[in-house]
C-alpha cells in the first residue's frame, strides 16, 4: 500500500472527551474514527488489525470443531422474553419496526442460537456440536468509556456448544479453554493473561474469564502464581483463596477481561424446549456451553500493552503491514525494493508521500508496524538500506541483496 493512496491519515486534533491511550493513539494514527462515545469506524489499517485478529480466532475455533454462521442483529422481543431477559437485561438497545413488532439489538444470541439448533437436534447422534459467529453486538451502556475496552458497539466472537450430558460439555470446555490459549499465546498476550474464577450465576458454581494485566484495566483480580490462576473482586469475598491450591497469598493486579467461557447448563435450551432422544427413545434436555471473546476488545488491550511515548508497537501476527517502507529523495530506488517486498509477500506500507523525512519517521512510530526501512542516498551509497525494528532502539544497514532473506527469517519467526 503507497501510504500517499491510503484513505486516512495521522491527525492532531483528539476529540475533547477521549481520554483512553487506546482510543487517543488508534484515532492519531488513522486507524479509528470516533462517531459518538462508545462507536467507532475503522478505517484501513484499523480494519487490517481487527481482520487479522479475527483470523487467528477463527482457525482456532475451527480447529475445536466450531462451525461458522452468522447471526442475525435483531432479535424479537418473544425470544428474550422466553428467557425471561427482555426485562432483565439492563444494556439491551430496543426499538420498535413498522411492523409494530419489538426487537433487540443483539447483545449476546442465545435466544436466536437455541430455537435455531433446535431445528436441527432430533437425535443423540445429531451431538455435539458447535457453532459460532464473529459478529457485531450491542450495548446500552450508561457509561461507555476506554475507547475500544467499553463501548456501545463492539466485535465479538460467541461460539456455543450442544452436550448430550455434563460429562460431554466439560470435555469441550477444556478444549475451547486450549485453544483460547493458542490465541493469546498468538497475540504475544498469553504470559500476560490469568485463567480467572469468576461468578456462575444461575449457570454453574463458576464461570471463567480471560483476565489480561493492564496498569489501565478496569478490573481487580487476585492471582496465584504458584497456579497461574486468578479469582474475580466480584467472588474475592466467598472464595478468598485459590480455587486450585487452597493458598490465600493472592496478589491483586489491574486486568481488562478479554474473553469469558461459561457452563450454561439448561438455562437456554430449556426455555425454547431444545431436547435430544437418547438411545432408549427417551426425550432429555440438551446441555449448552457459552464461548466469548472480544477482537476489538482485544485490539484496544494490546494498545494499552505495548506502546511507548511514540506510538503504538502492533505484535506481528496482528500488525496492519508488517514492514514501513520510507523514502528518503529515492522514488526510483525505493519503487523497484516496494516491488520486490510485494512480490516476495512481505505487507508492506510505502510511505511515498512529499512529506519531511522527521514527519515520515515521526508517523512511522505512531503507526508501529514492526519493521521500517529507510532508502536514503546515504545508504545506497553504502548499497544498502536502513532497517530498524520498532521494540529496538538501534538500527542496522542491510545490504540490498539480503534484505528479502533477511527479512523473511524475521517474519518466519513471529
Amino acid at each position: 500500500m503507497r501510504q500517499s493512496k491510503l484513505f486516512t491519515k495521522t491527525v492532531k486534533e483528539l476529540p475533547k472527551d477521549e481520554g483512553s491511550y487506546n482510543a487517543q493513539a488508534l484515532i492519531r494514527a488513522g486507524f479509528i474514527d470516533k462517531v459518538a462515545a462508545g462507536v467507532y469506524s475503522y478505517l484501513p489499517l484499523g480494519k487490517r488489525v481487527i481482520e487479522n485478529i479475527c483470523q487467528i480466532v477463527r482457525e482456532e475455533m475451527n480447529s475445536v470443531g466450531g462451525q461458522e454462521i452468522s447471526m442475525t442483529a435483531l432479535i424479537p422481543k418473544e425470544n428474550l422474553e422466553s428467557s425471561q431477559r427482555w426485562d432483565n437485561f439492563d444494556v439491551l438497545f430496543r426499538l420498535t419496526g413498522q411492523d409494530q413488532r419489538e426487537y433487540a439489538l443483539g447483545a449476546t444470541h442465545e435466544e436466536i442460537v437455541a430455537p435455531l439448533a433446535k431445528k436441527f437436534i432430533s437425535s443423540y447422534k445429531d451431538l455435539p456440536f458447535a457453532a459460532y459467529q464473529i459478529q457485531t453486538k450491542f450495548r446500552n451502556e450508561k457509561r461507555a468509556k476506554a475507547g475500544l475496552l467499553r463501548g456501545r458497539e463492539f466485535l465479538m466472537k460467541d461460539l456455543y456448544s450442544f452436550h448430550t450430558d455434563q460429562a460431554d460439555l466439560d470435555l469441550y470446555y477444556d478444549q475451547v479453554t486450549e485453544a483460547y490459549w493458542r490465541i493469546f499465546d498468538r497475540l504475544g498476550l498469553k504470559d500476560k493473561t490469568y485463567l480467572t474464577y469468576a461468578s456462575g450465576g444461575s449457570f454453574a458454581k463458576y464461570s471463567h474469564e480471560f483476565q489480561t494485566l493492564a496498569e489501565s484495566g478496569e478490573d481487580l483480580i487476585y492471582i496465584c502464581e504458584k497456579c497461574r490462576v486468578a479469582v474475580n473482586r466480584e467472588i474475592i469475598a466467598e472464595q478468598d483463596s485459590c480455587p486450585l491450591c487452597g493458598q490465600k497469598e493472592l496478589i491483586e493486579k489491574k486486568a481488562i477481561e478479554t474473553g469469558n467461557i461459561f457452563k450454561l447448563g439448561t438455562r437456554f435450551s430449556a426455555p425454547f424446549n431444545v431436547q435430544y432422544k437418547d438411545k432408549e427413545g427417551v426425550e432429555k434436555p440438551v446441555i449448552m456451553g457459552c464461548y466469548g471473546f472480544g477482537p476489538s476488545r482485544v485490539m484496544g488491550t494490546i494498545v494499552e500493552i505495548f506502546h511507548d511515548e511514540k506510538g503504538m508497537m502492533w505484535p506481528e501476527n496482528i500488525a496492519p503491514f508488517s514492514v514501513q517502507l520510507i523514502s528518503l529523495n529515492t522514488p526510483e530506488e525505493s519503487d523497484k525494493l516496494y516491488q520486490e517486498l510485494e512480490d516476495a509477500g512481505i505487507k508492506t506500507l510505502y510511505d511515498d508521500r512529499d512529506i519531511s523525512a522527521g514527519g515520515k519517521f515521526a508517523d512511522a512510530d505512531l503507526i508501529g508496524c514492526p519493521y521500517r526501512l529507510v532508502v536514503s542516498s546515504k545508504t545506497l551509497a553504502a548499497d544498502s538500506v536502513e532497517l530498524k525494528a520498532r521494540t529496538e532502539e538501534n538500527s542496522e544497514l542491510i545490504k540490498l541483496q539480503d534484505i528479502l532473506k533477511n527479512l523473511m527469517a524475521r517474519l518466519s519467526k513471529s
